[in-house]
This record gives C-alpha cells, structure tokens and sequence, in this order.
C-alpha cells in the first residue's frame, strides 16, 4: 500500500512537472499590435534618385584646387540627392592624358566623393556642338582615355551612378561623331566596361545604341564581360519629350520594318524602355515646350521609360509649365502642382502599405508579413536589403534578419499597384513576458544607410515600427 502511494505521488508530481514544463515551453498568450500605415505625398530624400545640376570641369596640365573650385560651383546646391559632372578631355584630343591631367581629375573625384550627391559622370570633348573640332582623329586614343581614367572611376565606384555616353559626339552624346558606327559603339562599350570592371552603370543616348552595341556581344566578348554589359548598360535621353521621335532619339518605323540596329517609332520604343529600364537606368533633360510634354502625356510617358533623373535647369519653359499645371488624382497627390508631383516620383518612391502578424503555436513563432510598394518611375537599382529587428523593453535587440522578398520585383511606373510582401519567422521560445517592438526597414547595403518610405509615419533609428509582440506569462 505504502509503495503505491509512493508511486502515486511520483506520478502525480512527473505529470504536474510534464505539465510545468508544456506550460513553459509554449507561450499561451501571445497578442499583436500592429501600425496602420498612410501615404504621403511629402517630397523625401533617397540616394540615386531626383533633381540634378551639372557641374562642368575642363581638364588640363595647369594645377588646379578642384575641391575649391567645387565648392564654389555648388555654393547653392542644397537638398540633392544627384549631381551631374561634366570632365571636358579637349586639351588631349591628339595625345595621352597626362600625369598632371590624372592627378587634377582624381583631384576632383576625391572632393567629389565628399559631397552628399551621387554622381552622374560624362566625360566628353565637347561642349559647343563643335565635337569635329574637339575630338581625337584616333579611335585608339579614344580607347586609351577610357582606360587612363577607368582606375579612377573605380577608386570612386561608391560616389558615381551613372557613367553617361562613350566620350565621343556633340556634347559627349555619341551624336556629330565619326565614331557613331556599330563597330566603334561596340569597341567604345566593350572598353568602358573593361575600363571600370562592370563596377558601375554605363548610358549610350538611345535605344539604337543599345541594340547596336548588343548586338552579336555573345560572339564579340567574354561570357563574363557580356553579362557585366547587359546587367550594367542603360540610357540617357537629354531629348526627352522633345517632340514626337524626342529629336532624333526615335524613328519612324516599326521594329520590324527597321531592323534591330536602327530607331523606331515612338510606341516600340517606349515598350522597349518599359522593359529595359526596370533593371537599369533611364534619365536626361526634358527639352522644347510642346505636346508631348504637356502635364498628362509627360507623366505616362515618363513612368513607361522609368525615369530615374532629370535636369533641374533645363528645360526651364517645360518645367514651369509643368508648375503651373495641376495633377489630377485619387491619391494623396490630388491638386499638386505637376513640377513637384514628378520632382516627388521620380526614379523609386517605396510606401509601406499594410503589416500581418500571427502566432504560429506549435512552432511558437511570430509569423510577419509586410507589404510593400514602389509608387515612383522606376525600381531601386543599387543593391538595397531589407531588415526586420526585435527590441525587447530596454532596448536590447533580440532578433535581427533579412526578410524573404525581392526588392527588384518593384519596378514601379506603370506597376504601381504591385505589392510584394516580405516575411520571415520570430522564434519566441525561451522569450521573457513582455513587449516586444517590431521593426521593418530597407537598408542601402553601400553606405548602411536606411531608404525613406513615403509614410505619414517617421522613420527611427531602428527603422520603422511596425507593430509589438506581446508575451503574457
């Protein structure tokens, strides 16, 4: 009798241990709060995005405080996330740069680089429509500039954006040049991008200029500097809804009818951009007050190109035409002037548009989802990763990851509405009761730096919040 008790009890006492244990291993009670998130129609600062000016240097052997001399340049220039330099080469139009001429260049990429834009590079000859005049009779000499500076581009990879045109043409835009065959597009390309080691954008004026230099890349380069030329090769249009073929960036026919190496007419070319330009750059300056650039038309046209920047001081007659206009919308940008609805979209413009929240008992997990959305022109194209933190009550992070979900899927333009979420599992076991904050951001893997969300909501040290994990003991 006695030794059944004793069993009793043990039993008793495992069971009530077993219990104890359940009871502790799971969390019971686990509530969610979650933020409501609004749009807003407030300009934002991001990088690689926006507004720019253009700076203008002519190199020479002559000593120069390029750091003095950009600094008085850009005295006014406040609140830009981009800024266009302009390195005029004529001084070697029949020789090799000289070591004096590469110390005054890197002398102006290293002031460059302390500046809070990011840089829209193009080098040229030319700055009169006068490129005959200006640039080298050689190809070769062409060849080799490219690559006396190509070690300095890529000391400063991490300042520049862009790198636009291949040197050569009327305002260094491949136009009024000797150079504008399919073969010298395609020797130009292949040594830039061998130049800077496929470390940075490259721009070419058109279209046509793209397909030219693809073409046939397969056969003409090595697989691996084939591939840097399709990831890196986008466009620059300083014609943009100019007039109807965007003074001579377009054609007339059809694709089919003109074959892949010359312009087509304007819808075609609009669709190739479409799909071009959701992975590579798209920018320029809009030019001649006309239709195609009234209010309406500019807005479509620019989100079905993806335009990432544009210049601030040119066209001045567009853009105060676009000023005095006014937006018609459903959203929160309704009864804005155009100038500041397109200064506000374009290149990436991300809202964070709704949080889900659940608790996964047998895993005990907090499952998160975030859904996001790209309301601008164009996607993010430099390399962005998204983070999600879990703070427990002193502040102390307890859980840091990157989400699953494809920043890239947001092209943005004429795709506004897609939505991609980006979720991932909190492990809870083993958390204390309490409150847990939740928070989501997007990190600029470069600089560290956090991208701005067009939320009514402000963004923290730690990101955004987005909602706290309650634990009840």
């Amino acid at each position: 009798m006695k030794k059944k008790l004793i069993f009793f009890i043990l039993s008793i006492l495992i069971i009530i241990g077993i219990a104890a244990g359940v009871h502790d291993y799971f969390h019971w009670q686990v509530t969610f709060d979650t933020e409501i998130f609004t749009e807003s129609a407030e300009e934002i600062w991001n990088p690689d995005r926006g507004f720019y000016h253009i700076y203008g240097f002519l190199i020479s052997d002559e000593p120069a405080d390029m750091c003095e001399q950009l600094d008085r340049q850009m005295e006014k220039d406040t609140g830009h996330a981009l800024a266009m330099v302009q390195i005029n080469l004529r001084e070697y139009r029949d020789k090799e740069i000289s070591e004096e001429g590469l110390n005054n260049i890197e002398s102006l990429f290293r002031a460059m680089s302390a500046t809070n834009e990011h840089w829209i590079v193009r080098f040229l000859y030319d700055w009169d429509g006068e490129n005959e005049k200006n640039e080298p009779q050689s190809i070769e000499l062409v060849l080799s500039h490219m690559q006396q500076v190509g070690e300095i581009l890529t000391r400063y990879r991490e300042s520049v954006f862009t790198l636009q045109g291949l040197f050569v043409g009327n305002w260094g835009e491949i136009n009024g040049t000797k150079y504008a065959d399919k073969t010298s597009l395609q020797k130009l390309a292949k040594q830039l991008i061998k130049a800077t080691d496929g470390q940075m954008y490259l721009a070419v004026r058109t279209p046509a200029h793209w397909r030219q230099i693809m073409d046939g890349a397969e056969d003409s380069m090595p697989e691996d500097q084939e591939k840097m030329m399709y990831d890196r090769l986008g466009l620059f249009n300083d014609g943009m809804l100019g007039s109807g073929n965007d003074c001579g960036t377009y054609g007339e026919k059809s694709a089919v009818e003109a074959g892949e190496d010359q312009a087509w007419n304007r819808k075609e070319e609009l669709e190739f951009q479409e799909k071009l330009c959701s992975r590579v750059p798209n920018g320029g300056e809009v030019i001649i007050d006309n239709e195609y650039n009234d209010l309406e038309h500019a807005i479509a046209d620019l989100k079905t190109m993806h335009v990432t920047y544009l210049n601030q001081d040119y066209d001045e007659a567009v853009l105060e035409k676009w000023a005095s206009s006014t937006v018609q919308t459903s959203d929160c940008f309704d009864g804005m002037d155009g100038l500041s609805y397109i200064q506000r979209h374009l290149g990436y413009r991300l809202v964070l548009s709704e949080v889900f929240m659940q608790h996964n008992f047998w895993e005990d997990t907090a499952d998160i989802k975030v859904s996001l959305q790209n309301v601008g022109f164009a996607p993010v194209y430099k390399e962005c990763e998204p983070v999600l933190l879990v703070k427990d009550e002193t502040g102390q992070t307890i859980y840091e990851a990157t989400p699953f979900g494809d920043i890239t899927s947001l092209a943005g333009g004429n795709e506004t509405e897609k939505k991609e979420l980006f979720s991932d599992r909190v492990p809870l076991r083993g958390l204390k009761a309490g409150c847990y904050s939740v928070y989501f951001a997007v990190r600029d893997t470069a600089t560290g730096s956090f991208i701005t969300f067009a939320n009514e909501q402000k963004i923290e040290n730690e990101g955004y919040k987005i909602g706290t994990i309650l634990l009840e003991s």
